[in-house]
Formats: structure tokens, C-alpha cells, sequence
């Protein structure tokens, strides 16, 4: 069994995504400042608080987990568009300070920290992003189709595609560290896993542990390709 990390939004409002992981794994995850720790540890759902503008409270973060789920072998790194759209819906300047740490530090910082770790360790690990994408203004202007949504804001558009480079960058590094493998996985508004998080992480359980029983190293190649959530999981077959 392979415990893990998902790391993104904060306790509670990642418990339904959390959930979809504990049938088969122990849970870590962060917390906000004013929630009791121990609130979803009955569950299997292990936290701390997480300083996202910190580099520190990024390692902190990733050593507790190590410390409370010895079994730690995966990692899942959440970018779920459309609840950063509700918090950031208009340009304004005085949210782009924050938007920048919400948004941006704190993954760039969570990844290296992840990465420094796992090649101090080289103990076998699989690193995920999920994202959830949420069309901007251009998309929907140019959709072939009707939609209800409402466009993005400009800096959460760009911070949706600053997680996809900084995904599709990490993808690559599969070649040179042989304890690494990548899933890529992106779920458009269309899936029918999209306003479902619990199904989403059961769905994610199952394709994290299919990439970890692979036979075979996994090439940059097959890492750095994006499956869509609620893909058969069947082994190799998941990239095909």
C-alpha cells in the first residue's frame, strides 16, 4: 500500500477529493490556520498548516508528511481552476500580490521542494498533476459550443498555464531520475468527473497505482502526455 500526499487547496475544502483516496491509502494533506488538526485524522486524513509563500513551510510541509506516512510513495499536485476563478474573478491590482502566492509561488516552491527531496531519498515515487481547466475569456469567445460558465479571470488564466508548463517541464525529468514516474492528468469542464472530486480522486487512487506497477521505466515521452480523468485504468494502457 502507497500513502500519499495531495497538495492544493486546504482542508476542508479539499476533504471531498481527499476522501476518494482513503479506501486504499493514508492521506496527507494541509489545513487552514483556523481548522483543528486532528478534525479528519479518523478518516486517514493527515494535515498541517502550509505557509504557501514560504520555501521552508514547503519542506516542513513534506517532511511531516514523511514522518506521519512512512509509506509515502506518491504525490499529487491539485490545481482545480475553477475554485481559484470564484476567488479571483476580476483583474484587480490589488489582488495580484496574493493571486501571485495562491496561484504561483506556492507550487513552484511545493515542486522544488518535492524534487529536492526525492533525489536526496531516490526511494521509487509517482508525481501527479491534475488540473482542472476553466475557460477564459478568448476560450469562450472562440467555443464552437454554448456555455454557462462564466470566463476566467486574466491572472487565473495565467496561472492555469503556468501549472501546465511547470507540469510538462517536470514530465521530462522522468529520463534522468530513475526513481520518478509522471501522470499527467487534465479534466475539462466537459468530463463527467469534473464536478465530481470525490469520484476524481478514486479515479486518480487507481491510475497512481497503475503507473507505479508499470514493468517497464517509463520514457519522458509517455509521462508527458495528458490523459483525461475516468481514462480505463489498465496498466501502459492508461497512456494510450
Amino acid at each position: 500500500m502507497s500513502d500519499i500526499l495531495v497538495a492544493g487547496k486546504d482542508l476542508p475544502d479539499i476533504l471531498e477529493f481527499a476522501e476518494g483516496f482513503i479506501a486504499n491509502k493514508k492521506v496527507y494533506t494541509s489545513v487552514k490556520k483556523d481548522v483543528d488538526l486532528s478534525t479528519f485524522e479518523s478518516e486517514g486524513i493527515y494535515s498541517c498548516n502550509w505557509n504557501k509563500s514560504s520555501a521552508i513551510s514547503a519542506r516542513n510541509f513534506i517532511i511531516k508528511a514523511e514522518t506521519t506516512l512512512p509509506d509515502l510513495s506518491q504525490y499529487v499536485v491539485f490545481f482545480d481552476t475553477q475554485y481559484y476563478a470564484s476567488k479571483f474573478e476580476l483583474d484587480r491590482t490589488e489582488s495580484v500580490s496574493l493571486a501571485v502566492d495562491a496561484m504561483f509561488a506556492n507550487y513552484q516552491l511545493l515542486v522544488n521542494e518535492i524534487l529536492l527531496r526525492l533525489e536526496q531519498r531516490k526511494d521509487p515515487v509517482v508525481v501527479s498533476f491534475l488540473v482542472k481547466t476553466y475557460p477564459s475569456r478568448f476560450e469562450t469567445l472562440h467555443s464552437s459550443g454554448k456555455t454557462s460558465l462564466v470566463p476566467s479571470s486574466n491572472i487565473v488564466n495565467a496561472a492555469q498555464n503556468a501549472f501546465i508548463s511547470l507540469a510538462e517541464n517536470v514530465s521530462t525529468l522522468v529520463q534522468d531520475k530513475t526513481y520518478m514516474s509522471v501522470l499527467l492528468a487534465k479534466c475539462d469542464p466537459s468530463n463527467e468527473l469534473y464536478d465530481n472530486d470525490h469520484e476524481l480522486g478514486e479515479w486518480m487512487a487507481k491510475a497512481l497505482d497503475s503507473v507505479a506497477a508499470m514493468k517497464s521505466k517509463q520514457t519522458a515521452k509517455q509521462a508527458s502526455q495528458w490523459i483525461r480523468p475516468g481514462s480505463r485504468v489498465a496498466g501502459f494502457s492508461l497512456f494510450k
